[in-house]
């Protein structure tokens, strides 16, 4: 299990105390959030791909990352003076309200694309497509799936480990052949999808603030 900074354990024992069934998922949360934190310091980005409600879960967790979650995220005070000086009107306010990000992308999200490859290539390829295209070495891969058995997710690994973008797997208690193929799977401990859902929701939000925390600091538990 990895080793956490005290101020980012302290959401993942918040998180537990809510939800004692996860304790079974500590280590392997620990394990995941290493490798999100180690491919953010490098200046990499997520990529998150499901189906169904893990579609939504997918953009749930980018919308997470990419604008403040609970702590304020104000650009640095360079960067927002020079906004000013190219604009001094429209400059003040993008100053005021911009937020840092930490880059992800759902891979369920871009319509216009994934209709085109599915309809004229391959419907399974749809994410692996997609991963070619925007993954860099170093950039980490979350596949969500229930099962574990999603045939677009694991194309979609395949693609990731031949980049080099680590793997990892959000699954139910089973794992699925997911859980094999990941650098790190999260196996929560339920069987049934809609249940499975439920647990998935409050591991991604704590890997989130965890994550929120690390690098921009000041988040509650």
């Amino acid at each position: 299990m990895a080793i956490l900074e005290p101020k980012t354990e302290r959401h993942l024992d918040h998180m537990i105390e809510r939800y004692p069934r996860l304790e079974v998922c500590r280590s392997s949360i620990s394990d995941a959030y290493s490798l999100m934190e180690q491919c953010y310091e490098r200046d990499g980005k997520m990529l998150i791909a499901g189906n169904g409600g893990s579609a939504a879960d997918s953009e749930h967790m980018a919308g997470e990352l990419m604008k403040r979650f609970q702590a304020p995220r104000p650009v640095d005070q360079k960067f927002a003076e020079k906004l000013k000086e190219i604009d001094p009107v429209r400059g003040v306010n993008l100053a005021a309200n911009l937020e840092r990000s930490l880059m992800a992308i759902p891979l369920v999200a871009h319509e216009a694309l994934t209709t085109a490859y599915i309809n004229d290539v391959d419907g399974l390829g749809v994410f692996a497509q997609q991963l070619y295209g925007f993954g860099r070495q170093g950039d980490v891969f979350l596949g969500i799936s229930t099962s574990g058995n999603s045939s677009n997710v694991l194309s979609a690994t395949v693609v990731a480990r031949a980049v080099g973008i680590k793997v990892i797997g959000l699954t139910g208690q089973s794992g699925g052949e997911l859980a094999k193929v990941s650098d790190v799977a999260i196996k929560v401990p339920e069987t049934e999808t809609y249940k499975i859902q439920e647990l998935h929701l409050p591991v991604y939000h704590c890997l989130c603030l965890m994550l929120e925390d690390h690098f921009f600091g000041g988040t509650k538990s």
